[in-house]
């Protein structure tokens, strides 16, 4: 299992979301901005008011294009030039030590035989013979609350 991000899905939210902010009338003229670079999104605004309706607008368009909000790493809000606010948002790609060690204590507790869970950079594996335990294993890992988006890829069928 792996925990990805897909960047052109996210690129194409954040342009969807400044485009909405330089035409709708209540962002007009307030200087608010949205901008990616590599793996992190900023949010200017010039109020705390004005920043969280860019995040949720940004949000919007996240969720239309299907990437998971669970991906966003929210950085706290900063105080900018001229008494304006910004706040950085994290993508997260990968599983962390943290999280793959969990992922593997739960597919331990799950008490199935031959069920085994390896991480391999930032990917987990989890392999074993019957397809059954298998699925009960993505069934419990989907069910739990890990705080990133995972995705389940068979490499034989």
């Amino acid at each position: 299992m792996t925990s990805e991000v897909d960047l052109q899905e996210v690129r194409n939210a954040v342009d969807q979301a400044a485009r909405e902010v330089a035409t709708r009338f209540d962002f007009k003229g307030t200087g608010s901005s949205i901008s990616l670079a590599g793996h992190e999104i900023e949010l200017h605004a010039p109020t705390e008011d004005r920043l969280r309706a860019l995040v949720q607008l940004l949000e919007e368009k996240l969720v239309r294009r299907h990437v998971s909000l669970k991906a966003l790493s929210y950085g706290k809000v900063e105080e900018a030039a001229k008494g304006t606010v910004r706040q950085h948002v994290r993508l997260q790609a990968g599983i962390d030590a943290e999280r793959a060690k969990a992922i593997g204590r739960i597919v331990r507790e799950l008490g199935l035989k031959g069920l085994t869970a390896q991480t391999q950079g930032g990917q987990v594996r989890v392999s074993g013979k019957r397809r059954d335990d298998l699925q009960a294993a993505i069934t419990r890992l989907k069910a739990e609350d890990l705080g990133i988006p995972l995705q389940f890829g068979n490499l034989r069928d």
